[in-house]
């Protein structure tokens, strides 16, 4: 072996879980991701997925992909600052623009691209780019490539925000990047309270839309739409992975900072283009979502039926607003341990532990698909309570 090996062959927790048999990763999936999916030859009720809007085998957008290959081909060939431009990608980009309220968007290939990719390259070595905790590990990674002055403020505390904003050279560009719905907790950012804020000191406002875009707002904007704010925040960050039912993300902003992106984001410009599939898959799925207006009113009623049974259950499921229910666990052990007793019974639900939180927080996390019935939903909460109270997770 190598010294790259040897050094790299004492990471080896994977292996310590697997020897307790509650490996809970990279479970293969063999059917459609749906409500219920196929894995090992058996039904499991899929409550670990994020096609919130359940468009994932909608055939409208399974006809528009294949009629995409049909005529473009399986992929692009290089990135979109070459040859790789598609009419339909800024056809997308266009419609996507008009969705969030903004003069443009651009196209990335997956949504981490977007937030590594824009987030190092908008702000100078003077300026200062300015977080919240919680915030994605993708705009934690574009953060550790900037050469912006980085400050970080505690889980949606206003408070510490302001004196960050108060340290600040008022002279400098302020950039507050932050999720709009945080992933693993399920709650929603201060938005009202930020944009306040950011007039206050002079600051911009990056939000990631990742996980509201199809959830909140009247025409399923997301969360700056819900709030009413969409012509205050700079720039809107969304992704296809979740809502739209395949992969690819965009920003959006006014032309100038658009135009400042097509010619310096290296994921951009260094990235093959998103592909002809997925493109036709979102420009279906935005027609989906705008004319089967009952997805997002189910997905809420579905939300609803989830949180009160949790509740009455006696789980701790703390600050959510949106269909990411946290079942605090608060031990990685037993984090493992349900997971795998869950899908011993049928139910498929994701760990989530240390590092990605503090071994005192971790946690289950249960999301919910609008396609989910209320049966389906009843069925998971008295399976998931059953096991909690074998490892004394609720009484």
């Amino acid at each position: 072996m190598s010294q790259l090996s040897d050094v790299l062959g004492q990471f080896d927790a994977p292996q310590q879980v697997k020897a307790m048999g509650v490996y809970p990763y990279f479970r293969p999936i063999e059917s459609d991701q749906d409500t219920v999916v196929t894995i090992n030859g058996k039904r499991v009720l899929m409550f670990g997925s994020n096609s919130y809007l359940g468009l994932t085998n909608h055939p409208r957008l399974k006809e528009a992909s294949i009629k995409a290959i049909e005529k473009y081909g399986t992929g692009c060939a290089g990135s979109r600052f070459l040859n790789g431009t598609l009419d339909i990608h800024i056809e997308l980009e266009e419609r996507l623009a008009k969705l969030v309220h903004k003069e443009a968007a651009l196209v990335y290939a997956t949504g981490f691209s977007v937030n590594s990719g824009v987030v190092p390259c908008i702000t100078g070595r003077e300026d200062y780019l300015i977080f919240d905790e919680f915030d994605h590990a993708s705009i934690i990674e574009g953060k550790r490539l900037a050469f912006s002055k980085q400050l970080k403020y505690r889980h949606n505390d206003m408070d510490e925000l302001e004196r960050l904003l108060q340290k600040c050279d008022p002279d400098k560009l302020k950039l507050i990047v932050v999720d709009g719905v945080f992933s693993m907790e399920g709650d929603v950012a201060k938005l009202p309270e930020i944009v306040e804020l950011s007039k206050k000191y002079n600051a911009s406002i990056y939000v990631d839309e990742a996980h509201s875009l199809g959830v909140f707002g009247k025409t399923g904007a997301g969360i700056c739409e819900h709030f009413g704010v969409s012509n205050d925040v700079d720039l809107i960050m969304g992704t296809f992975s979740k809502s739209l039912g395949t992969i690819g993300g965009f920003i959006a902003a006014d032309e100038n900072i658009i135009n400042y992106l097509k010619h310096n984001s290296r994921t951009l410009i260094f990235s093959a283009s998103i592909t002809p599939a997925s493109t036709g898959c979102v420009l279906a799925a935005l027609d989906v979502m705008a004319e089967e207006t009952w997805r997002k009113d189910a997905l809420w009623a579905n939300t609803a039926r989830a949180k009160e049974g949790f509740l009455k259950a006696g789980f701790e499921i703390g600050h959510t607003e949106t269909p990411i229910i946290p079942l605090y666990v608060r031990d990685n052990t037993k984090t493992f341990q349900i997971t795998k007793m869950l899908m011993d019974d049928g139910v498929f639900v994701n760990p989530v532990v240390s590092p990605a939180v503090r071994s005192e927080d971790s946690l289950i996390r249960y999301s919910l698909m609008a396609t989910h019935t209320f049966d389906q939903i009843d069925e998971s909460i008295e399976k998931i309570s059953r096991d909690a109270r074998k490892l004394g997770i609720i009484q």
